[in-house]
Protein backbone atom coordinates (compact mmCIF):
# COMPACT_ATOMS: atom_id res chain seq x y z
CA UNK A 1 0.00 0.00 0.00
CA UNK A 2 1.21 3.31 -0.75
CA UNK A 3 0.83 5.93 1.98
CA UNK A 4 2.04 9.89 2.30
CA UNK A 5 5.60 10.19 3.89
CA UNK A 6 6.57 13.91 5.06
CA UNK A 7 9.66 15.15 6.44
CA UNK A 8 9.26 17.92 8.50
CA UNK A 9 11.31 20.31 9.87
CA UNK A 10 10.47 21.20 13.18
CA UNK A 11 11.89 24.53 15.83
CA UNK A 12 13.34 25.59 12.28
CA UNK A 13 14.80 29.49 11.65
CA UNK A 14 15.18 28.72 8.43
CA UNK A 15 15.15 25.78 5.95
CA UNK A 16 17.49 22.63 7.66
CA UNK A 17 18.15 24.52 10.64
CA UNK A 18 15.70 22.58 13.25
CA UNK A 19 15.04 18.81 14.25
CA UNK A 20 13.87 17.02 11.28
CA UNK A 21 10.66 14.43 12.03
CA UNK A 22 9.51 11.48 9.47
CA UNK A 23 5.35 11.47 9.53
CA UNK A 24 3.75 8.63 7.82
CA UNK A 25 0.03 8.96 6.98
CA UNK A 26 -2.80 6.51 7.17
CA UNK A 27 -1.07 4.58 9.34
CA UNK A 28 -3.99 2.38 10.81
CA UNK A 29 -2.96 -0.79 9.94
CA UNK A 30 0.37 -1.15 10.34
CA UNK A 31 1.67 -3.43 13.01
CA UNK A 32 3.38 -1.98 15.64
CA UNK A 33 6.70 -4.43 14.36
CA UNK A 34 6.15 -2.79 11.30
CA UNK A 35 6.15 0.86 12.89
CA UNK A 36 9.45 0.17 14.96
CA UNK A 37 11.33 -1.63 11.87
CA UNK A 38 10.15 1.77 9.77
CA UNK A 39 11.79 4.18 12.68
CA UNK A 40 14.78 1.85 13.14
CA UNK A 41 15.31 2.71 9.10
CA UNK A 42 15.03 6.35 8.71
CA UNK A 43 17.54 6.32 11.84
CA UNK A 44 15.54 9.73 12.63
CA UNK A 45 15.80 10.71 16.78
CA UNK A 46 11.61 10.67 16.19
CA UNK A 47 9.13 8.75 13.54
CA UNK A 48 5.50 9.59 13.85
CA UNK A 49 2.14 7.75 12.57
CA UNK A 50 -1.16 9.63 12.12
CA UNK A 51 -4.07 7.41 12.89
CA UNK A 52 -7.77 7.77 13.17
CA UNK A 53 -8.47 8.62 17.19
CA UNK A 54 -10.08 7.17 19.78
CA UNK A 55 -11.28 10.04 22.00
CA UNK A 56 -14.03 11.69 20.38
CA UNK A 57 -12.27 14.78 21.61
CA UNK A 58 -9.43 13.69 19.41
CA UNK A 59 -8.41 15.88 16.10
CA UNK A 60 -5.98 12.98 15.58
CA UNK A 61 -4.22 10.57 17.07
CA UNK A 62 -0.67 9.59 16.68
CA UNK A 63 2.54 7.03 17.97
CA UNK A 64 5.83 8.13 18.35
CA UNK A 65 9.14 5.70 17.89
CA UNK A 66 12.44 6.26 18.18
CA UNK A 67 14.82 3.77 16.59
CA UNK A 68 14.90 1.75 19.84
CA UNK A 69 11.72 2.24 21.47
CA UNK A 70 7.64 4.15 21.40
CA UNK A 71 7.45 7.25 23.63
CA UNK A 72 4.01 8.18 24.87
CA UNK A 73 4.85 11.78 24.46
CA UNK A 74 7.33 13.93 22.64
CA UNK A 75 8.10 17.31 21.60
CA UNK A 76 9.27 18.23 18.67
CA UNK A 77 7.08 15.02 17.07
CA UNK A 78 3.96 16.82 18.36
CA UNK A 79 4.61 20.24 16.61
CA UNK A 80 5.68 18.27 13.64
CA UNK A 81 2.94 15.93 13.08
CA UNK A 82 0.49 18.35 14.11
CA UNK A 83 1.86 20.34 10.64
CA UNK A 84 1.49 17.05 8.45
CA UNK A 85 -2.13 16.85 9.47
CA UNK A 86 -2.39 19.83 8.84
CA UNK A 87 -0.94 20.07 5.48
CA UNK A 88 -2.29 16.73 4.73
CA UNK A 89 -5.67 18.40 4.56
CA UNK A 90 -6.63 17.93 8.89
CA UNK A 91 -9.11 20.43 9.81
CA UNK A 92 -9.50 20.67 13.41
CA UNK A 93 -12.82 20.62 15.26
CA UNK A 94 -11.84 24.52 16.83
CA UNK A 95 -10.12 26.53 14.37
CA UNK A 96 -6.94 27.66 15.29
CA UNK A 97 -6.95 24.53 17.89
CA UNK A 98 -6.43 21.08 17.41
CA UNK A 99 -6.53 18.32 20.13
CA UNK A 100 -3.54 15.74 19.26
CA UNK A 101 -4.48 12.26 21.33
CA UNK A 102 -1.16 10.06 21.55
CA UNK A 103 -0.29 7.47 24.71
CA UNK A 104 0.24 10.08 27.39
CA UNK A 105 -3.44 11.59 26.59
CA UNK A 106 -4.69 14.66 25.24
CA UNK A 107 -2.23 17.35 23.95
CA UNK A 108 -3.85 20.75 22.97
CA UNK A 109 -1.87 21.89 20.47
CA UNK A 110 -2.80 25.81 19.25
CA UNK A 111 -1.96 27.56 15.88
CA UNK A 112 -1.07 31.16 15.88
CA UNK A 113 -0.40 32.77 12.21
CA UNK A 114 1.96 29.68 11.12
CA UNK A 115 3.51 29.03 14.07
CA UNK A 116 2.41 25.88 16.18
CA UNK A 117 2.73 25.25 20.11
CA UNK A 118 1.84 22.77 22.30
CA UNK A 119 0.59 22.70 25.92
CA UNK A 120 3.34 20.88 28.19
CA UNK A 121 1.96 17.93 29.72
CA UNK A 122 3.07 17.61 33.63
CA UNK A 123 5.74 16.08 34.70
CA UNK A 124 5.66 12.55 36.02
CA UNK A 125 8.97 13.08 38.48
CA UNK A 126 10.46 15.82 39.11
CA UNK A 127 13.13 16.67 42.14
CA UNK A 128 16.43 17.07 42.88
CA UNK A 129 18.92 14.40 41.18
CA UNK A 130 20.19 11.61 43.42
CA UNK A 131 23.76 12.89 44.43
CA UNK A 132 25.18 9.64 42.86
CA UNK A 133 23.20 10.78 39.96
CA UNK A 134 24.42 14.44 39.84
CA UNK A 135 28.23 13.07 39.96
CA UNK A 136 27.53 10.93 37.08
CA UNK A 137 26.27 13.29 35.26
CA UNK A 138 29.68 15.62 35.96
CA UNK A 139 31.35 12.86 34.86
CA UNK A 140 29.49 12.13 31.41
CA UNK A 141 29.84 16.10 30.92
CA UNK A 142 33.97 16.35 31.50
CA UNK A 143 33.08 19.30 34.04
CA UNK A 144 34.10 19.76 37.78
CA UNK A 145 30.42 18.82 40.01
CA UNK A 146 30.48 22.19 41.64
CA UNK A 147 29.81 23.74 37.92
CA UNK A 148 26.10 22.41 38.38
CA UNK A 149 24.28 25.43 39.50
CA UNK A 150 21.11 23.71 40.20
CA UNK A 151 19.83 19.95 39.26
CA UNK A 152 16.29 18.19 38.74
CA UNK A 153 14.64 15.60 36.92
CA UNK A 154 11.81 16.53 34.31
CA UNK A 155 10.27 13.41 33.10
CA UNK A 156 7.39 13.67 30.84
CA UNK A 157 7.84 10.93 27.88
CA UNK A 158 11.41 11.18 27.61
CA UNK A 159 13.18 10.49 31.26
CA UNK A 160 15.55 13.87 30.99
CA UNK A 161 17.92 14.44 33.94
CA UNK A 162 17.60 18.79 34.30
CA UNK A 163 21.48 20.46 34.74
CA UNK A 164 21.93 24.14 34.96
CA UNK A 165 25.49 25.49 34.30
CA UNK A 166 26.45 28.98 35.17
CA UNK A 167 25.65 30.51 31.39
CA UNK A 168 24.50 29.89 28.53
CA UNK A 169 28.82 29.99 26.83
CA UNK A 170 29.63 27.22 29.73
CA UNK A 171 26.56 24.56 28.06
CA UNK A 172 28.59 25.53 24.16
CA UNK A 173 31.56 24.83 25.83
CA UNK A 174 30.23 21.40 26.82
CA UNK A 175 32.42 18.12 25.36
CA UNK A 176 30.91 15.36 26.88
CA UNK A 177 31.57 11.68 26.41
CA UNK A 178 30.25 9.84 23.48
CA UNK A 179 29.06 7.04 25.95
CA UNK A 180 26.10 8.55 28.38
CA UNK A 181 25.11 4.78 29.87
CA UNK A 182 21.70 5.01 28.42
CA UNK A 183 20.72 8.58 29.43
CA UNK A 184 18.95 11.62 28.85
CA UNK A 185 20.41 14.82 30.00
CA UNK A 186 18.93 18.51 29.26
CA UNK A 187 21.73 21.06 29.86
CA UNK A 188 20.62 24.87 30.36
CA UNK A 189 22.72 28.13 30.74
CA UNK A 190 20.91 31.98 30.74
CA UNK A 191 22.22 34.07 28.43
CA UNK A 192 22.79 37.57 29.41
CA UNK A 193 20.08 39.40 29.52
CA UNK A 194 18.96 41.92 26.05
CA UNK A 195 19.67 39.37 23.50
CA UNK A 196 16.91 37.12 21.38
CA UNK A 197 17.38 34.09 23.53
CA UNK A 198 17.30 33.72 27.04
CA UNK A 199 19.07 30.61 27.76
CA UNK A 200 21.26 27.79 25.98
CA UNK A 201 20.15 24.45 26.08
CA UNK A 202 21.82 21.21 24.91
CA UNK A 203 19.97 17.81 24.87
CA UNK A 204 22.04 15.05 25.50
CA UNK A 205 20.88 11.36 24.22
CA UNK A 206 22.57 7.48 25.11
CA UNK A 207 24.87 8.43 21.80
CA UNK A 208 23.78 11.50 20.54
CA UNK A 209 23.31 15.08 20.61
CA UNK A 210 19.34 16.00 20.01
CA UNK A 211 19.07 19.03 17.67
CA UNK A 212 16.35 20.68 19.04
CA UNK A 213 14.24 19.07 22.08
CA UNK A 214 10.25 20.02 22.26
CA UNK A 215 9.54 18.06 25.67
CA UNK A 216 13.05 18.66 27.04
CA UNK A 217 12.13 22.59 26.23
CA UNK A 218 8.83 21.88 27.97
CA UNK A 219 9.93 20.43 31.52
CA UNK A 220 13.11 23.15 31.73
CA UNK A 221 10.37 25.89 31.30
CA UNK A 222 8.51 24.64 33.89
CA UNK A 223 11.38 24.22 36.23
CA UNK A 224 12.99 27.26 35.67
CA UNK A 225 9.19 29.30 35.71
CA UNK A 226 9.28 27.54 39.54
CA UNK A 227 12.11 29.00 40.25
CA UNK A 228 11.64 32.50 39.04
CA UNK A 229 14.75 32.13 36.32
CA UNK A 230 13.26 33.01 33.36
CA UNK A 231 9.72 35.55 32.13
CA UNK A 232 6.32 34.17 31.15
CA UNK A 233 7.66 34.55 27.42
CA UNK A 234 11.21 34.01 26.01
CA UNK A 235 12.91 32.16 23.12
CA UNK A 236 15.46 29.57 23.50
CA UNK A 237 18.12 28.30 21.66
CA UNK A 238 19.29 24.71 20.64
CA UNK A 239 21.81 23.16 18.15
CA UNK A 240 23.95 25.41 17.73
CA UNK A 241 26.83 23.37 18.74
CA UNK A 242 25.96 20.49 16.01
CA UNK A 243 25.50 23.04 12.82
CA UNK A 244 21.28 23.99 13.72
CA UNK A 245 19.82 27.09 14.44
CA UNK A 246 16.86 25.71 16.30
CA UNK A 247 14.65 28.33 18.00
CA UNK A 248 11.75 27.27 20.66
CA UNK A 249 9.38 29.90 21.98
CA UNK A 250 8.03 29.77 25.35
CA UNK A 251 5.05 31.21 27.08
CA UNK A 252 3.39 30.68 30.39
CA UNK A 253 -0.22 32.00 30.25
CA UNK A 254 -0.87 30.89 34.07
CA UNK A 255 -2.48 27.49 33.15
CA UNK A 256 -0.20 26.01 30.36
CA UNK A 257 3.36 26.06 29.30
CA UNK A 258 3.17 26.47 25.77
CA UNK A 259 6.17 25.11 23.50
CA UNK A 260 6.31 26.45 19.81
CA UNK A 261 8.19 26.94 17.04
CA UNK A 262 8.20 27.56 13.46
CA UNK A 263 7.98 23.75 10.94
CA UNK A 264 8.67 23.31 7.33
CA UNK A 265 7.74 20.23 5.32
CA UNK A 266 10.29 19.44 3.41
CA UNK A 267 9.79 16.44 1.71
CA UNK A 268 6.66 14.96 0.65
CA UNK A 269 6.44 11.93 -0.65
CA UNK A 270 4.94 8.28 -0.49
CA UNK A 271 5.75 5.17 1.00
CA UNK A 272 5.66 1.98 -0.32
CA UNK A 273 4.90 -0.34 2.72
Amino acid sequence: MMRRFLEVDVFSSGRLTGNPLAVVADADELTTEQMQRLAAWTNFSETTYLLAPTDPEADYRIRIFTPRQEYPFAGHPTIGSARAWLELGGVPRTPGRLIQECAAGLVPVRLEEDRLAFATPPRTRTGPLPDDDVARMATMLAIDPAEIVAHAWGVNGPEWRLVQLRDADAVRALRPSADRAGLHIGVVGLEAPGGECAYEVRGFGPTYEDPVTGSLNGALAQWLRERGEVPESYVVAQGSQIGRRGRVHVHDDGEHVWIGGDTIVVVDGRLAM
